[in-house]
């Protein structure tokens, strides 16, 4: 059984950024750790012992971290403005790396546009999000369908969809996080058109 005080992720669990975990343990990979659930990005300000929820995180995140390994090789999640990335790239800080594969679902960015944009060394793949999970959307960007998974357990099915996104070759658009936010919509309100 792998610790995650060991992997990538362990800095991220001591900070308490690790929330609504559905899955937070081993995979079917020696040494392979695996987190599906919400990386806390900005945390309210607490009274007393009063435990809030944060102010926003990345939400459904898909990601691994391997035993002894400093940096996460693969990553997926959604981000409700695209305005939040910067943020990831501070709070996940060192743990990224050049050669790592991350995909980041956002509410506000036009539903055709597919970006890459780099902070330093290290490559985002930005994409639309809107009424669907990262789940469905990942499995559709790497061409998986829930057959051919339905079988293994929810580490196997982290495994599976996860390697098959680290070897995907995205040529997208390449613009730099100032333009993105130039381009950015109005962050739409998650309750509207919900019944009451």
């Amino acid at each position: 059984m792998t610790a995650i005080e060991n992997t990538a992720l362990g800095r991220l669990e001591k900070e308490g950024r690790l929330l609504n975990a559905v899955l937070k343990g081993g995979t079917t990979k020696p040494g392979r750790f695996g987190f599906r659930g919400d990386v806390a990005l900005k945390f309210q300000t607490q009274v007393a012992d009063e435990k809030r929820p944060p102010d926003y995180s990345i939400e459904q995140v898909l990601t691994i971290a391997q035993d002894g390994e400093c940096t996460i090789p693969v990553l997926a999640g959604y981000l409700h403005s695209f305005a939040y990335l910067a943020d990831v790239t501070t709070v996940l800080d060192g743990a990224l790396s050049p050669t790592g594969s991350y995909f980041i679902f956002c509410n506000n960015i036009d539903l055709l546009a597919k970006y890459r944009v780099r902070f330093g060394d290290i490559r985002f793949h930005v994409l639309p999000c809107d009424e669907s999970t990262v789940w469905k959307e990942m499995m559709d960007l790497v061409g998986l369908n829930k057959d051919e998974i339905k079988k293994l357990d929810p580490g196997g099915k982290l495994d599976y969809l996860l390697d098959a996104a680290k070897d995907l070759d995205l040529s997208y658009e390449e613009i730099s996080y100032e333009d993105g936010l130039k381009r950015m919509e109005p962050v739409k309100n998650r309750n509207e058109n919900r019944p009451v």
